[in-house]
């Protein structure tokens, strides 16, 4: 019941996710103060909400970072990214029965069509998000501001990659509008890059740990 209760805790934020924070920037054309702002307060609303539950990771990248460091079971990473997909699954299946236009679901695009720099591009936005994540998570003293601090971060790296490819540094976020739109052209970049960035965050917050210890 326990981990049940964690994965629907993952299932439910990535859905807000996507429904509030995708809708959005589907609602504003992707303008880049607001959706910002609407991406890190919707983390800073889940943290507070399910971080007691599951840690509020609501990204596979979060996840996979969790699992390198050692944080969390190859079960429960399997647990959560299944609920996080699903979650953004249903976010943008209900945002698209409300704004009844594909166009309008935040989907990402590859900076100037090319696959490659979109890829660097989303990995080391990731790589930043993610290292916060480990940095703020790894010390009680910590814990009062962590939603705040990982909403922050997901804020600023939202503020320099909107322009470029719209911003994912989450598979799930990505995966669920652009299936839902019916466009998957790219997708993939906004799958495996934030999964790379997130291991990459992983191995650079052990080696700094390590090496503080």
């Amino acid at each position: 019941m326990k981990d049940l209760k964690k994965y629907v805790a993952e299932f439910i934020g990535t859905f807000v996710l996507v429904l509030v924070a995708c809708g959005v920037a589907g609602q504003t054309g992707g303008s880049l103060g607001v959706t910002s702002v609407a991406f890190g307060l919707v983390i800073v609303a889940m943290a507070y909400s399910i971080g007691n539950v599951s840690g509020c990771h609501i990204n596979p990248a979060v996840s996979i970072a969790m699992l390198c460091a050692k944080k969390m079971s190859l079960k429960d990473f399997c647990g959560y990214v299944v609920a996080q997909f699903l979650g953004a699954l249903a976010g943008a299946g209900l945002l698209m029965a409300i704004v009844g236009d594909s166009t309008k679901l935040g989907t990402n695009a590859l900076y100037q069509g090319d696959a490659m720099l979109s890829f660097v591009i989303e990995a080391i936005l990731t790589c930043i998000f993610v290292l916060t994540i480990l940095g703020v998570t790894s010390r009680k003293e910590y814990s009062n501001i962590a939603g705040l601090v990982i909403g922050a971060a997901l804020t600023l790296v939202h503020l320099l990659g909107i322009n470029f490819t719209g911003t994912s540094v989450n598979p799930a976020r990505s995966f669920g509008p652009a299936l839902i739109a019916g466009n998957l052209e790219g997708v993939w970049v906004f799958i495996l890059a934030p999964l790379v960035g997130g291991i990459l965050a992983a191995v650079i917050y052990s080696f700094l740990d390590g090496e503080k210890k």
